[in-house]
């Protein structure tokens, strides 16, 4: 702690800040900000729930603020739209609890104590409609045709007497099978979260309490609902003298879920493809490092004719960008049938131009007359080269391997043509595209599972990078 502190207080030479100073202290605070600020805007959002990051709710901590229920029920009365301002925390996140949660809760129970719209509206959000449809067919000997009815054509409509069976009901069983056949006037009915603010009215002054779909203090006004029902109207409340109380709440499920396979709409498993990418590092990297060491030992130690045309040609293929080959490396797959295998995404990457131009720099400031002493002590060329040649090394094969491990674990390109059609297959980098699709966005699970994806490739910089600066010093240097 003494040692940062005396490197962090240091001085152009006359114990006080010269202008040299404030540039290197300027230099070196923006630079930290500059990689700091965005991996802590991705932590923080990654524990944000699905529902703050939708609203692209700018707060810089997980937070949401108080909340009711707006209901929209559909009857014999036409839509009734209405704020259920006591509901419980569980009922207004249903749709976001795991399996378990749902099912230790006592949901019947809560319905049950509910009447009027308030038990309809709970009913159909917390998913009893169709099992409570079901209990009525069973216990009053009704069609079995009456479950597939949603889904009939027009022509097997038609050989039905839907109203036969509906006249012979009570009404609240006629509601329920209505509900849950669409039967006009009867619509699914709908429960939504709305936030909770605390305002004076604009008409009369007095401070009641609102439902209001968002709240953004930077407008003037904003629409919303009273509470206690006392009016069905939307009313344009003053953002001024308006109150939202915000809860901090780390949504830590987002890394639990997909860790576990219980991610809801997404069909990987986030643990098989840390498995993959963890395999496809190691194995990949010890590969890079044989295949590159081997090439860079002759290319570097031994007289050969061609030589040089090789190095220039290994050189050059540093100056192709990888997606000029991306056609050329596809069908090599797919010919060698390593499509949809993991090995699909090692072999190709195996050897690598700079990799093999870093080794041989390095290997040429390794003495030939330790190769020529071991020759005449008659160890063989493999003897050399595992004897000799990589201890002597292994500054330079750390760098190499500590790159190989970066670059593996990120690379994208590669593992998107060896094994996008295998989802057995799939690298970190290709389940991160799992959580965005047409229809459904899990922005919250996939900032959660980038910076677990980040953690390896960040502690092997953190504890290694002083390989990797030695290493680079050293390489070329004779």
């Amino acid at each position: 702690m003494s040692g940062a502190r005396a490197f962090l207080t240091r001085t152009h030479g006359h114990g006080r800040l010269s202008w040299v100073d404030w540039l290197t202290y300027g230099y070196l605070i923006f630079g930290f900000l500059l990689i700091f600020l965005p991996v802590m805007w991705i932590g923080l959002n990654s524990i944000k729930s699905s529902f703050q990051l939708e609203k692209q709710d700018l707060s810089l901590l997980p937070s949401d603020f108080e909340r009711v229920a707006r209901a929209t029920v559909y009857g014999p009365d036409g839509r009734q739209i209405f704020i259920i301002g006591d509901a419980p925390d569980w009922v207004l996140n249903w749709p976001d609890l795991s399996d378990e949660e749902q099912a230790a809760r006592d949901v019947d129970g809560y319905v049950d104590g509910l009447e009027g719209r308030e038990f309809y509206a709970m009913r159909s959000h917390l998913g009893l409609v169709s099992s409570r449809t079901r209990a009525v067919i069973a216990a009053l000997g009704l069609p079995d045709w009456l479950l597939r009815y949603p889904t009939m054509s027009g022509a097997a409509r038609a050989d039905v007497d839907l109203d036969a069976v509906m006249g012979g009901l009570v009404p609240e069983d006629r509601r329920l099978l209505s509900e849950f056949l669409g039967v006009a006037p009867f619509e699914p009915n709908r429960l939504v979260t709305q936030i909770l603010v605390t305002a004076p009215d604009p008409e009369t002054g007095a401070v009641v309490q609102w439902a209001a779909p968002s709240f953004d203090t930077s407008r003037e006004i904003f629409p919303a609902r009273r509470v206690d029902n006392s009016s069905d109207a939307v009313v344009r409340v003053p953002t001024e003298g308006a109150v939202a109380t915000r809860v901090v709440d780390a949504s830590w499920g987002n890394y639990f879920e997909p860790l576990t396979g219980r991610a809801f709409g997404v069909n990987v498993d986030f643990a098989a493809c840390f498995t993959n990418s963890i395999l496809v590092t190691i194995i990949a990297t010890a590969l890079t490092l044989l295949i590159n060491s081997m090439a860079a030992f002759s290319l570097s130690k031994y007289r050969f004719r061609g030589q040089t045309v090789f190095l220039v040609v290994i050189i050059a293929t540093l100056m192709v960008p990888p997606t000029i080959t991306l056609v050329g490396v596809f069908k090599s797959i797919t010919a060698t049938g390593l499509s949809g295998s993991i090995w699909g995404v090692i072999i190709p990457g195996a050897a690598t131009p700079a990799g093999v131009f870093l080794l041989r720099q390095y290997m040429l400031t390794i003495p030939d007359e330790l190769i020529e002493a071991a020759r005449m002590d008659a160890a063989s060329e493999w003897k050399i080269y595992w004897k000799i040649i990589l201890p002597l090394a292994l500054p330079a094969l750390a760098t190499l391997c500590i790159l190989s491990i970066i670059w593996r674990w990120n690379d994208l390109i590669l593992p998107l043509v060896a094994i996008a059609t295998t989802k057995e297959a799939y690298t970190i980098q290709l389940c991160l595209l799992e959580f965005r699709g047409e229809h459904l966005s899990q922005e919250h699970y996939r900032l959660a599972m980038t910076v677990v994806s980040l953690i390896p490739t960040t502690l092997v910089f953190v504890f290694l990078q002083k390989y990797i600066t030695t290493g680079i010093a050293n390489t070329g240097g004779k």
